[in-house]
């Protein structure tokens, strides 16, 4: 008879560390990046690259003065500056994008403890602060392939019922409008999307939902859905930023849920709110209720006393 071993938890491991997790994610964030670069031109690597920088020194810095275990290595404060600089305006001040690095790193992540156990998303929260505090920059927005005229997003266009000015399906498929560095090319992000569920590091529950309530809500009330779908952040933001672990609901249910919740807020607040824009608003308020999510959704032991 083979030996009895007793220990702590985990009883089942893997070798899927952090540190692969979020190298597929920067994989899958590659081709929105290169196509941020062929619309919007070099500056956009400019403000990817002070994002990505600010993120990892920020979290070095702290971490040591702190004293704590560095994390660097694990990659998730590139994955973090990744996703802010790519909802940014490629025009943004560096100094602001610098700021909302420093934000997100400091005040998002590590004061409630470093990665997995911030309450909300690091990257959208600390937009929403930059979107408050610096409204002007962050909603001024270059014409693609332009250094320095400007564009109105297709989401003002839908808003102001300009449906004459909005940009073709082809050149929304293709990122070629107005919008944040790395939110247009709804092909790359897609491709990206595709790639972490083919690779299983995100399921397609959320997305799906997310996406698939935006899509039924703009049917419902005849508002553009194609134009909808892949205008402002909805597919970086369903595929990329509400998927992620630490801030959303772990079961099945859960996730759909999360998508649910988010797709309607995005709708409330593009069909009925002064911002054109929801996406990151919605994901922070589900951020919010992913504790009581998951306590719903929680699967039940089967276990004798019926309770």
């Amino acid at each position: 008879m083979s030996k009895l071993v007793s220990s702590v938890s985990p009883h089942i491991t893997s070798n899927r560390t952090t540190q692969k997790i979020m190298l597929d994610v920067i994989i899958a964030l590659i081709p929105a990046g290169v196509a941020s670069v062929i619309i919007f031109g070099l500056r956009s690597l400019l403000v990817i690259g002070v994002c990505v920088a600010v993120c990892v020194l920020s979290e070095l810095i702290f971490e040591k003065i702190c004293k704590k275990e560095n994390t660097i290595l694990d990659l998730s404060a590139i994955v973090t500056g990744l996703l802010l600089a790519y909802n940014l305006p490629v025009s943004i001040p560096l100094w602001q994008a610098a700021f909302g690095s420093l934000f997100a790193i400091v005040v998002v992540k590590q004061l409630f403890g470093g990665i997995g156990q911030n309450f909300a998303n690091p990257a959208i929260t600390a937009r929403i602060v930059m979107l408050v505090a610096f409204s002007g920059t962050m909603t001024h927005w270059t014409a693609p392939f332009a250094d320095t005229a400007t564009t109105a997003t297709p989401l003002v266009h839908l808003s102001n019922g300009a449906l004459n000015e909005l940009p073709s399906y082809l050149d929304m498929l293709l990122g070629v409008r107005g919008g944040c560095l790395g939110e247009t090319c709804t092909i790359a992000l897609l491709a990206g999307g595709i790639y972490l569920i083919a690779r299983r590091v995100i399921s397609w529950h959320t997305p799906v939902a997310f996406i698939g309530t935006v899509l039924v809500m703009s049917l419902l009330f005849d508002k553009a859905p194609l134009y909808q779908l892949m205008s402002g952040g909805l597919i970086i933001g369903a595929f990329f930023m509400a998927t992620d672990y630490a801030t959303t609901p772990s079961t099945k249910w859960g996730k759909i849920i999360f998508g649910v919740g988010c797709g309607l807020i995005t709708i409330l607040i593009r069909f009925w709110g002064t911002a054109p824009e929801g996406v990151s608003y919605s994901i922070l308020l589900m951020n919010i209720f992913t504790p009581y999510i998951s306590k719903l959704t929680r699967p039940k032991p089967l276990t004798g006393g019926g309770k």
